[in-house]
């Protein structure tokens, strides 16, 4: 079978450029190895953070920065992603190793840090033109998917740097308030089954919860597979971990999960759609299975991590809408709000989290 690594690489976006010169300037002073010119491309994939692989000579490193017009005191805080890195280091191998973080705005425009460079398959809006994936191999990296999110909860992060990151008490009203005014505060137009779902998700809230270290944005995109075995070889894009409902995080998981029968415009987020991949109930099932987790209020956390999902495309088409980034991708994230709806809707309606019939 054909496979080797394809990152898909490119040239800086227009209005996404870093000043070089500054750049090069201040790793030069940071890392005595650090060799030869620099160069920057860019890493297509992700709608929140931009990414960005650095060469420094022979050695090649991943920069991870905010977007522009963002609010870099919640979901874009370097600081607080470079902290997990760094706590996570020695204590879960599959976390990319940080470098360094800076907070000197005047270097490339925002805070922003960088980590070692994991070289794999990751896989975004398609299959990659050089590999064939069958449906075997899709079913096992499904699989291995959920059990390694199941691994990540059941770190023993007691006594750790990581167990500082949240608010455990109190998580889940705090994330449905939250997130529910981010929506608000970055409306664009009405949208009545959003509207909806907020005053559902308030009154349906669980009571009672477990908490553990989560990732909070766990699906195939930001995992790097080993060209060889298709075995995960790291987990990318900590900057939403923190200490809360392991559920919570499943159930985003779930929400980034697309079936056949999902909206086209949700299949380009997650290639779970392809045969073999296995569906969100029995991603529920499997992970319930390994970790003994009560699943009677599985509809309400697929529900919020759809909410989640609208809110994040929210949030980054009110941007555009602005004109603070002219990224062209984000023009059509309006019916990804759209489709989350629908989806939201179903699942309250239905009480399940498939829209198959």
């Amino acid at each position: 079978m054909n496979r080797k690594a394809d990152d898909g690489l490119i040239q800086v976006r227009a209005g996404e450029e870093l000043d070089q010169r500054k750049l090069a300037a201040y790793l030069q002073q940071q890392m005595p190895e650090f060799k030869g010119p620099i160069q920057l491309t860019q890493f297509p994939g992700g709608y929140s953070n931009l990414t960005y692989l650095v060469q420094l000579g022979s050695k090649e490193y991943v920069l991870r920065k905010p977007p522009i017009g963002a609010d870099i005191k919640s979901a874009h805080d370097m600081a607080r992603e470079f902290k997990v890195l760094s706590g996570l280091k020695g204590f879960y191998e599959l976390a990319p190793q940080p470098i360094l973080f800076c907070e000197d705005e005047q270097v490339v425009g925002t805070p922003f840090y960088l980590m070692e460079r994991v070289n794999g398959i990751i896989l975004r809006n398609k299959v990659p033109d050089n590999m064939d994936l069958t449906s075997a191999d899709f079913k096992v990296m499904s699989e291995q998917l959920i059990d390694n999110l199941t691994r990540i909860h059941q770190l023993n992060t007691h006594n750790t740097v990581l167990s500082t990151l949240g608010k455990p008490e109190g998580y889940v009203k705090r994330q449905v308030e939250g997130w529910t005014k981010r929506y608000f505060n970055a409306e664009t137009e009405l949208i009545s089954q959003i509207n909806e779902t907020a005053e559902w998700l308030q009154a349906n809230q669980p009571t009672q919860y477990k908490t553990c270290f989560i990732h909070n944005d766990y699906k195939y995109d930001n995992i790097v597979l080993n060209a060889d075995d298709l075995t995960i070889k790291a987990v990318l894009d900590w900057e939403m971990a923190t200490v809360g409902d392991p559920l919570m995080d499943l159930g985003t998981t779930l929400a980034f999960w697309a079936e056949p029968d999902d909206s086209q415009v949700l299949k380009p987020f997650n290639l779970t759609w392809l045969p073999g991949n296995l569906n969100r109930q029995q991603v529920a099932e499997r992970y319930c299975n390994l970790t003994g987790a009560d699943l009677n209020h599985l509809v309400f956390y697929y529900v919020f991590g759809s909410f989640k999902i609208a809110v994040v495309a929210q949030q980054i088409y009110a941007r555009y809408r602005q004109g603070l980034t002219k990224d062209p991708r984000f023009a059509n994230l309006i019916h990804v709000i759209k489709a989350c709806a629908k989806n939201m809707d179903n699942a309250v309606r239905l009480n399940r989290i498939n829209n198959f019939y």
